[in-house]
């Protein structure tokens, strides 16, 4: 089990920022920001605003203290899952957004001039509660899609039995938790099932909220966790810092090599290693990497911050960014960010150089 500082998923001080009403990925929502002393909006640019993504939460979480005292401004963030951050974003409701999904092109377009920067490394990984069966069980994609799409219904199915020799699996009834709300997780894990499923792919796809056939959902990371720990039987994924903050037990994923790594730094650097070539519009897909990469996690992902190319916080957001890509990364391995890669970062600085 991961030893992440648990301390990473305190909840930011109330009152700096609240988020509220259905931020999923295209519903309505209501974001209002407070910087200190209670004004309202964001013009104090000794203020910067953001909004989005879970899986970089306990991150953003370290550098707000940080940042605070290294350059004197405070960062606010709302963890309302990628979702909410693109639409918070594409509404100028926030000076930046973050998301583990990668902007689609018609969000693209919504954002007006938007662009998206690789500012971290993570990983979404799978959780079970299953009385009786211990940490680590052995799941391939192929069989993790089947539990999701209704084909797997319990646990002692003869295709997880099959991977795992040994182990007394139970009859108990499979039960798949999922993210309700826009989740950037939902995307690396959909992303990850259709490439090893043509069946799930041709049924569900990859989103940000899949139409799971079957399942419960449940909202952000802590809903998901919370919701996994409540239900024997439970099936479902969470971001990696997550893990060992709630105590859940992590499946390991057959990669493309055969191999079984467990989702830690070494493993998604192994991926990030693995996968240098960035698509068009600056994303990088991590999912189910080469079998050349033995060690690889294969449901490692970017996770972007997402900004205005024109902003009247130019200055305060490119001091920021240029902070979270380079000594911000210092506070990523415990937490289970590798640093980013340095042909990554001398990218982003690039990107970043050209907001004005």
């Amino acid at each position: 089990m991961h030893r992440y500082r648990r301390s990473a998923l305190t909840l930011v001080a109330a009152g700096l920022v609240v988020f509220a009403a259905g931020c999923g990925s295209g519903g309505s929502k209501t974001v209002t920001v407070s910087g200190p002393g209670g004004q309202s909006g964001t013009s104090n640019d000794k203020v910067l605003a953001g909004a989005g993504s879970t899986l970089v939460y306990p991150l953003i979480s370290q550098w707000e203290p940080d940042y605070a005292t290294k350059a004197g401004v405070t960062i606010t963030y709302g963890a309302i899952g990628s979702g909410g951050g693109i639409d918070a974003i594409t509404g100028r409701q926030v000076d930046f957004g973050a998301s583990d999904a990668p902007l689609s092109s018609d969000q693209a377009t919504a954002c007006k001039g938007c662009i998206q920067i690789p500012w971290a490394l993570g990983a979404t990984v799978v959780s079970y509660n299953v009385k009786g069966v211990s940490n680590n069980l052995h799941l391939t994609g192929p069989v993790v899609a089947d539990m999701f799409l209704g084909n797997i219904t319990s646990w002692n199915d003869p295709k997880i039995k099959a991977l795992n020799p040994g182990v007394n699996l139970p009859s108990t009834k499979v039960t798949p938790i999922y993210r309700s709300d826009g989740s950037g997780d939902s995307f690396v894990f959909s992303s990850y099932l259709s490439a090893v499923s043509p069946d799930f792919k041709s049924k569900i796809g990859a989103s940000t909220q899949p139409p799971f056939a079957t399942g419960t959902g449940a909202a952000k990371n802590s809903g998901v966790a919370a919701a996994i720990q409540s239900t024997d039987g439970a099936i479902g994924y969470v971001a990696i810092s997550y893990i060992a903050a709630d105590s859940l037990n992590e499946a390991l994923l057959q990669n493309a090599a055969g191999k079984y790594p467990t989702p830690n730094v070494d493993s998604i650097k192994a991926a990030a290693d693995a996968v240098t070539t960035a698509n068009a519009d600056g994303s990088i897909t991590l999912v189910n990497p080469p079998a050349s990469a033995a060690g690889a996690y294969p449901m490692s992902t970017y996770t972007y911050a997402i900004v205005p190319k024109s902003s009247p916080k130019a200055a305060a957001l490119k001091a920021f960014l240029t902070y979270a890509i380079t000594d911000g990364q210092a506070f990523g391995p415990d937490l289970g960010f590798p640093p980013l890669p340095s042909a990554v970062v001398a990218s982003d600085k690039t990107e970043i150089a050209s907001i004005s």
